[in-house]
């Protein structure tokens, strides 16, 4: 296995100009990734991740071509040809029919226009669809329903044996590029600038036929929806590239708070509000949304902003986490945070609670941003009682990744079997709790020479 200290490696990005991102040491006694396992097999960019169980992954790009490996050991399981364009969208599929034998199955879209249904135990293909007339570039399970969605330039709805239910008119030629599944058999799909609200049904004839009805457009985003996540049954987030950020009821679809610039009001109470994020539409885009149900994490841009759901505000952010956009973010299950960058880098995140001196002062800034106007004795006191009552939390990087040569597209968290990361180097790297490893390769040894010795005092 191959040992690489984190810390050492390539030089990250963007060193060549003065940059305002946080670095860390050599010496980063929080980070347990001091060792990685390198994945070879793909030709193109790995743009995917999916995980099919506990121990086993696969992942899919921009060569068609989608492998499965075992995240303990690296080893390539299956590598999976059928498609013959690059790969727009994945989903695993196992089989919900307590009739039938449970399956782990994944399901693959491609630029090709077909898609493919994937038996993760057998490596093989077990049915295609190509009566698409263009690309699907994102697909939906829906549990509860027990059917599939396919979003491309219309919304298609799939029973387990790919036969088609029903399906949309002709949205638009960019087409649906995010979908959610709601409450009360309804999806949102992020078409463009809109978000459009669509309920299931059946046939109240006793046949199988299905309906698609569009209930209801939200067009309250200026610019086009990027990332769509689902917190709970009555709640979702949108985000757009112009950096907006809403919170919508999944039962009514109503806005429930929304946060158009990203400034930190807890960590920097001295900044003005109309001080933006950025200038630059690349800057501000919402990339990736996730969610643990008390706040949303957000990818905008270069930064992380942790906003709290209860509170309607930001918590938290680092606003250069990296030195070039933030694809992909994940909220780990203690409170850490990992993020990936096109720098080539992977951070790991703590989010932790700013003791505060009780004497200290408050800025006058912090005034003029709740509306409080000139400072005076009222609006002191208020100001200094919301100030003791709410928490204030920052961002601590504990962890730097450096490993690929280029933009790490998304991960996958493993647990104890540590991370997967994919990237347009071509490359996967499996990232490993060094002290869990050496322990597992001490075990080993230790059974090998236990067996030893009985089989000598056997001979």
């Amino acid at each position: 296995m191959l040992r690489w200290l984190i810390g050492g490696g390539r030089e990250p990005q963007g060193l060549a100009e003065k940059s305002s991102v946080q670095t860390i040491g050599e010496e980063q006694i929080q980070n347990p990734y001091t060792e990685l396992l390198v994945l070879k097999g793909h030709q193109d960019i790995v743009r995917f991740l999916v995980q099919i169980d506990d121990c086993r992954f696969a992942s899919a790009g921009d060569d068609g071509i989608i492998f499965l490996w075992n995240a303990q050991t690296g080893e390539k399981l299956y590598e999976l040809h059928g498609h013959t364009h690059k790969i727009t969208a994945i989903a695993p599929f196992s089989s919900s029919d307590v009739t039938e034998e449970k399956s782990d199955l994944i399901i693959t879209a491609s630029a090709d226009r077909t898609v493919i249904v994937w038996d993760c135990t057998s490596g093989r293909q077990v049915q295609k669809v190509s009566c698409f007339h263009s690309t699907v570039k994102c697909l939906t399970v829906l549990q509860r329903l027990n059917v599939w969605l396919s979003g491309g330039s219309d919304l298609c709805v799939w029973n387990r044996k790919l036969d088609l239910l029903c399906k949309t008119s002709h949205l638009t030629d960019a087409g649906i590029s995010a979908l959610v599944e709601l409450p009360k058999s309804c999806v949102a799909a992020a078409v463009g600038r809109e978000l459009i609200i669509f309920r299931l049904s059946t046939s109240n004839n006793g046949s199988e036929d299905w309906n698609i009805l569009e209930v209801k457009r939200l067009v309250d985003h200026q610019d086009n929806i990027s990332s769509l996540v689902s917190v709970n049954d009555l709640t979702f987030v949108t985000g757009s590239h112009l950096g907006e950020l809403i919170v919508w009821d999944a039962l009514d679809w109503t806005k429930q708070a929304s946060e158009c610039n990203f400034w930190d009001s807890s960590v920097h109470p001295d900044v003005q509000p109309e001080i933006k994020l950025s200038q630059s539409p690349h800057e501000t885009s919402v990339q990736h949304l996730t969610s643990d149900e008390e706040c949303v994490f957000a990818a905008v841009g270069k930064g992380i902003y942790v906003y709290n759901l209860q509170m309607k505000r930001v918590i938290a952010c680092q606003r250069t986490a990296h030195d070039s956009s933030v694809l992909h973010i994940e909220k780990l299950p203690n409170r850490q945070l990992i993020s990936c960058s096109e720098d080539g880098s992977v951070r790991i995140w703590e989010l932790r609670e700013k003791q505060q001196l009780p004497a200290e002062p408050i800025p006058t800034g912090f005034f003029n941003m709740w509306g409080f106007g000139r400072a005076n004795k009222q609006a002191n006191q208020a100001a200094k009682k919301m100030q003791e009552n709410t928490p204030v939390y920052f961002l601590e990087l504990v962890g730097d990744l450096i490993g690929h040569s280029s933009a790490v597209q998304m991960f996958l968290y493993f647990g104890e079997l540590g991370l997967a990361t994919c990237s347009a180097d071509h490359l996967i790297i499996l990232w490993k709790d060094g002290e869990r490893e050496s322990s597992l390769r001490s075990l080993t040894l230790f059974k090998k020479l236990a067996q030893n010795g009985d089989l000598q005092l056997k001979l």
